[in-house]
This record gives structure tokens, sequence and C-alpha cells, in this order.
């Protein structure tokens, strides 16, 4: 036994028991008109998706999570600019509770809830199903990235869409969930504007695959899926390119047709295709909208970040965080996100 500890384990400090996803879900329950509000949003994503339904979908909300108080602010703001669109756009809030880190840093309120690295998982997890919950009853559809393989059992049902990043696509792992996953499901380009990834892990999504997982009761099991028929590609640009103009889209859908895929894009107004310049992603918007009137019928959605006020700030101590202002990557303010939909509506709405 002494030879054992001498090669199990050396680099674990420690570790804890999680609450299982059966007794998260009794904790915090699924209210009926949430459960009804993703019912409804998933079948309408999905009809955009199958050209049943010709609105456009947008992911709109703040690049983390990291304030629940200032993310339902937000969601009551989209949730008003949401009805007044409703005839040309499906509004979805963005709402991502785990961040990739491209080295070490905070890594989303589910990791560290408190920001103060005492990672506190299991409040974490709770505070990001109250939220989901509470932006379901708002009668507002919520996305996310997924990224750990297992936080989808504790919050899965309260998501209508969701994402696989640009650092996670070519992850096998990452491909298998997706697989499985309820929801529409995009992935991105990777980080170096390569659709390739996106590409191939929509042909590995829409299979069936064997994974090691956990179920609602906490068990490691064997999981066989079905394959997902609705997952899509995000063009979000790369590390010194951008992919949303119109040759970069063509070229997209000829590489979508020629592996009999979905042809179906949502572009990321956001990342490379704004050099992480805030102010650039009106201009994707307003490049994307004009492609789709001069009759791109390809582009599905768009993807913004955006809070209640602009920019970001580092995350030196919680307590004298600005509030509604991103702790990751800079966001428009709401006045401006809302100005550029409503005009991009009235574009649409006029033709």
């Amino acid at each position: 036994m002494d030879e054992l500890k001498k090669i199990l384990n050396i680099n674990i400090a420690s570790h804890e028991k999680l609450i299982t996803p059966s007794h998260m879900k009794s904790a915090v329950p699924v209210y009926k008109d949430a459960l009804s509000n993703v019912l409804i949003s998933r079948q309408i994503i999905q009809n955009i998706l199958d050209g049943r339904d010709d609105r456009l979908f947008f992911v709109v909300g703040p690049c983390s999570i990291h304030d629940p108080k200032a993310a339902l602010e937000y969601a009551n703001l989209l949730k008003q600019l949401a009805k007044r669109v409703a005839d040309k756009f499906f509004m979805i809030m963005r709402v991502y509770f785990e961040k990739p880190r491209t080295t070490i840093g905070w890594k989303g309120l589910i990791n560290d809830p408190h920001m103060d690295d005492s990672f506190h998982i299991e409040e974490g997890l709770k505070q990001a199903r109250t939220l989901l919950n509470q932006i379901n009853q708002l009668g507002l559809a919520a996305g996310t990235e997924a990224l750990d393989p297992i936080t989808p059992q504790y919050l899965a049902e309260l998501i209508t869409w969701a994402a696989i990043g640009a650092r996670t696509a070519e992850s096998q792992t990452h491909r298998e969930l997706a697989s499985g996953l309820s929801m529409p499901i995009g992935f991105k380009n990777g980080t170096d504007g390569n659709i390739s990834v996106a590409i191939n892990a929509m042909k590995s999504a829409t299979n069936s695959h064997h994974f090691l997982g956990i179920n609602e009761d906490g068990q490691v099991s064997v999981f066989k899926t079905r394959g997902n028929p609705y997952s899509h590609v995000i063009l979000r640009g790369g590390a010194s390119n951008t992919n949303f103009d119109r040759q970069s889209i063509l070229d997209c859908v000829g590489e979508l047709e020629r592996n009999n895929l979905r042809q179906k894009i949502v572009i990321d107004c956001s990342h490379g295709n704004s050099g992480k310049d805030i102010e650039k992603q009106s201009r994707v918007l307003t490049d994307g909208i004009q492609q789709i009137l001069d009759g791109n019928h390809a582009i599905t959605g768009f993807m913004i970040e955006s809070h209640l006020h602009a920019g970001n700030q580092k995350l030196d101590h919680p307590s004298k965080l600005k509030y509604g202002v991103s702790i990751t990557d800079a966001c428009l303010d709401w006045k401006t996100t809302e100005k550029m939909l409503l005009e991009a509506y009235k574009k649409l709405k006029r033709s």
C-alpha cells in the first residue's frame, strides 16, 4: 500500500464529493413555465435551422456571467427588445457560466462563484440553475457554451441552444458530448480561422457515439447517443483574419454542401471577426444583414457580446467591481446593443 500511495494521485491535493444532479434538481426544481419556454424555444431554433421559420436568431449577452443580479436586469431589457422584433428576430440570451482559459484565470461562475479562488462549485451550480430558471420564466431563451462534460447533467433542461467553442471544437470529448445534447448546437471555427475544425465536428456530432459520463444519480455510466441533427457552424474569425465577408460565407457553404451538412451559418460578431474591438461588432452585423438582403439564405443567426455597460474590468477584488461591466472580454453597452439590433430589424422589415 505504501508503494500505491507513491504512484496514485500524487498531484491531487484534495477532493470532495459534489451533490448529484438529481439532488441538485430537487434543491432547485425547474418551474413549469420555464420548462414550457425551453420546449417552445428549442422548437423555434429547429424550425429556423430547417427553413420552416424565416426569422434570424440572435445570441446576445455578456461574455460571461459573474453577477446574477446584473444578468437578470440585462435579461429583462433583452426580453422587452425581443417583443419589439419578434416577427423578424428570435432572441436568445447569452448565459455563459464557464470560461475556457488559454493559460490560467477566472473560470466562470460555476467554478468560482465568489471570484476569490474558493471554488464553491456546488453553490455555483445552484446560482446558475436559479438564474436559468428566472430567465426562462421571463419567456426568454438561454444559450451557453458546453465546456465541462459533466455540467449538462445539472443544467441542460434549462438551455435552448449551446455552442462548442473554438478551443474545444477539435476535442473528441466535446464532439461526443454534442452528439447527445438535446438542444441545437453550434460549432465555432478554430482559433486560427480554420473552418475544417467545425466541419469535422459537425460530421462527428451528427453520428452516434459511446462515451463515459455520469447519470443523474452521479454514477459513472456508458452513454450511447443518437447523434445531434441540429448542429451548425459558427464563424468567429481567427487570430489574424475575419470570415464574415461574402466570399468566406460562400466558401463555408461550399464546404458544408460537399460534406452533406446543414448549410446554415451563425456569424459571431465578436472575437476574431471584430478583432476584439467592441465597436466593430456593429459593422459585422451590418455586413451580414446586407448579405441577407442581397439574397444569402445561409446566414441564419448572429452572436453579440453585450452587457449593461461598455468595456471590461480586471478582477482584482470582487468588492471593487463596477456593476454591469464584464470581467472577461469587453462588451457593448445595452443602449448601443439595442440601437444596432433595431437598425438591423428596420432594414429587414423594409425589405
